[in-house]
Order: structure tokens, then C-alpha cells, then sequence
């Protein structure tokens, strides 16, 4: 039974999305919601995310759609890598993130002091790969970005562990738009 998810995936520079009301987010945000569903339908109980701009923060957004809608078991958890990751993100984007972590079940930081070097990645990838079941990942090989590190680490883990890596690629994205456009 998958019941932990992490989810990752682009930030929104890389995909450039520069805005919160931009188009796109909306079928980024329905490819998620519907790779939850199925989830659930499989006792999916908690969605991990480590907090981080983009597709992290939008499933957030999601999950407290589903949790309104008729799923208010689902629980969230904001685990970040070190802590005041926002400190240097815009005023709209700390809004956002800060919504997210009054409205997270859980919220915590994996190696308790602020940014470092880039080893405080490395870690936090691999310790959400080891406390999930499934890791769900916005990204496409055609496509390379930050969650590169992060495909490579669940595909190396995945070869001596029973665990699931499920992607959302931008041909299910084009899939949407062209459903959606009938």
C-alpha cells in the first residue's frame, strides 16, 4: 500500500513560470491532482514536500483542494531541507509558503540550521526517498532541471528497494491541455 508520497518537481524558473496566476500552473496543478486520486484510491495518507518553490508549493495548494473537497484524512508535510529556506524569495512567494506551513499537519527541517552547501540537498533527497512509498516527479528527461539529482537518487534507490517513482512528464501535460481543448 502506497501510503506516503513526496512530491518534487521544477521550480518555476525553469519551467518560466514568473507569475502565480500563470496558465500553465493550472494543468501542472491537475497532472498532480489526478496522480493523487489514483494514489488514494491506493491508501494514500500523507503527501511529503520539502517546501520548495514551484511544483512542491502547488501541490500543497492541491492537497488543500482534496482535503476540502472530500478527502480531509489526507495529511501534509512540510519537511525542508535547513531552515528559513525563503528567506531570500519575493514577498508573494514567502506569502505563499508561509499559507503553506500554517495549513501543513506537519512541519519540521531535516538538519535544523540554515543553508550551508549543497550536501543539505543530497541529504534532504534521500531522506524523503527513505520515509516514502512512492515518489511522484515533475519532470522530463528531455527537459533537464533541479530534479535531475533528485530522479537520479529515486532511480538508484528504487534498484534495492521496493519503492515507486512515478513521473509527470510534459507529454501528460500536452495530454491535458488537449483534453481539456475538445
Amino acid at each position: 500500500m502506497e501510503k506516503i508520497v513526496f512530491v518534487s518537481g521544477y521550480k518555476p524558473q525553469e519551467l518560466g513560470i514568473f507569475k502565480q496566476n500563470h496558465p500553465s500552473i493550472a494543468y501542472i496543478k491537475k497532472a498532480i491532482k489526478h496522480q493523487l486520486e489514483s494514489l488514494i484510491d491506493d491508501g494514500l495518507e500523507w503527501i511529503i514536500i520539502s517546501g520548495q518553490l514551484g511544483t512542491e508549493l502547488w501541490t500543497a495548494e492541491v492537497v488543500f483542494d482534496l482535503q476540502m473537497e472530500d478527502h480531509s484524512e489526507l495529511k501534509l508535510a512540510v519537511i525542508t531541507p535547513f531552515l528559513n529556506q525563503e528567506k531570500n524569495w519575493s514577498e508573494s512567494n514567502q506569502e505563499l509558503y508561509e499559507m503553506v506551513l500554517m495549513q501543513a499537519d506537519f512541519v519540521d527541517s531535516i538538519t535544523k540550521k540554515e543553508y550551508e552547501a549543497p550536501w543539505q540537498f543530497r541529504v534532504k533527497n534521500q531522506f524523503l526517498i527513505e520515509k516514502s512509498d512512492v515518489l511522484l516527479l515533475f519532470y522530463d528527461e528531455e527537459k533537464e532541471g533541479s530534479p535531475k539529482y533528485l530522479y537520479r537518487a529515486a532511480r538508484d534507490y528504487e534498484q534495492n528497494h521496493e519503492y515507486n517513482l512515478r513521473l509527470i512528464t510534459f507529454y501528460d501535460l500536452q495530454l491535458l491541455v488537449e483534453e481539456e481543448n475538445q
